[in-house]
């Protein structure tokens, strides 16, 4: 009894709630009852009793079978209760074992915040980082970081749109960049690549060399900007892996070609990194804006740069970190549609 259950109505030891299995304690004790009722009734008429003065034929059957309806009423009223006892645990069981579900999977969400947490943090740790060091070589003024690069090819055959108004001229009209060595070809590639650790000296000075360079500063700054603006929606880079398009595509979108006849450039076909690109373009005022401005710097970079370039310079630019910033970018905004 210390359960509530009461004894009539418990069932053998491998019941499972909701079943029966053949009589229960209750119709026993039903049974019993009425055998002695129907005992009794034999007994009183056998003793000769029932001469006595007449009941009535209805009044007599009343006085024999109501005690035994009576009495099955409640057997059966009884096990009708059982059967809902049984149900009522039996939902009460199902909903402690979604209460500790529940329970067991706030408890695991609750122990991932942190992680992530930690996560964000030294993602952005690194990103810190990675600027401090990239301001810490941007800031010096080695002579090994400012040598020309042994391929003397300059990566742009020409100036780039919109950078001759704004630059300045010396006091007997030669542009200040002309006193400098071009961008080579290699530095042009490795700088868009950008260094792949603060360790990566070649990296560096790459990057700085293409700084220098106020054609190509416009491009690395734009890209710069593209490329943590996706690392913010956990987009990067070395996570992709673009399908290759043959150089001859490159040179006719240098040439100016667009839609499907160079739609395998577009050589990111992530959906999740495209969907989520897609979303924040359509959000975002100026991730928009940011992504505008580094699609027509690498569209004019990419028309200088082809006419210098060989079949395999190109393939390196196509494998870059900005390069395929640009397939992204190009997928979502329709370039290649």
């Amino acid at each position: 009894m210390q359960d509530g259950t009461d004894p009539l109505f418990q069932s053998g030891p491998n019941t499972r709630p909701g079943q029966s299995r053949g009589l229960l304690p209750v119709d026993v004790v039903a049974g019993i009852l009425s055998a002695i009722w129907i005992v009794a009734i034999i007994a009183y008429f056998w003793s000769g009793k029932a001469e006595a003065p007449s009941l009535g034929l209805v009044l007599s059957l009343l006085v024999v079978f109501l005690p035994l309806v009576l009495i099955w009423t409640a057997a059966i009223t009884m096990r009708s209760v059982r059967g809902l006892r049984l149900e009522a645990q039996r939902l009460q069981a199902s909903v402690e074992a979604m209460r500790q579900a529940f329970l067991a999977n706030q408890t695991s969400s609750d122990a991932m915040k942190p992680s992530m947490e930690r996560r964000l943090d030294e993602i952005a740790q690194s990103t810190r980082q990675a600027e401090n060091t990239l301001a810490r070589f941007a800031s010096r003024r080695d002579g090994t970081l400012t040598q020309p690069s042994a391929d003397r090819k300059a990566a742009l055959a020409t100036p780039l749109p919109e950078v001759q108004a704004e630059q300045p001229t010396l006091a007997l009209g030669t542009p200040a960049d002309a006193m400098r060595a071009p961008l080579s070809v290699t530095d042009f590639i490795r700088a868009l690549q950008f260094p792949e650790s603060p360790d990566d000296k070649e990296g560096f000075r790459a990057l700085r060399l293409a700084l220098e360079d106020r054609d190509v500063a416009k491009l690395i700054r734009a890209a710069q900007d593209v490329l943590t603006l996706l690392s913010q929606e956990g987009i990067y880079m070395d996570d992709l892996t673009p399908e290759r398009a043959h150089p001859d595509m490159w040179r006719r979108f240098a040439a100016g070609e667009r839609g499907r006849a160079v739609a395998a450039l577009g050589g990111i076909r992530d959906r999740s990194s495209l969907a989520l690109t897609a979303a924040r373009m359509r959000e975002d005022e100026v991730f928009r804006d940011a992504a505008l401005h580094f699609l027509r710097s690498f569209d004019r970079a990419t028309s200088a740069f082809e006419k210098n370039a060989t079949d395999a310079e190109l393939a390196d630019l196509a494998d870059t970190r900005t390069a395929r910033a640009f397939m992204i970018f190009g997928r979502v905004m329709g370039i290649f549609d």
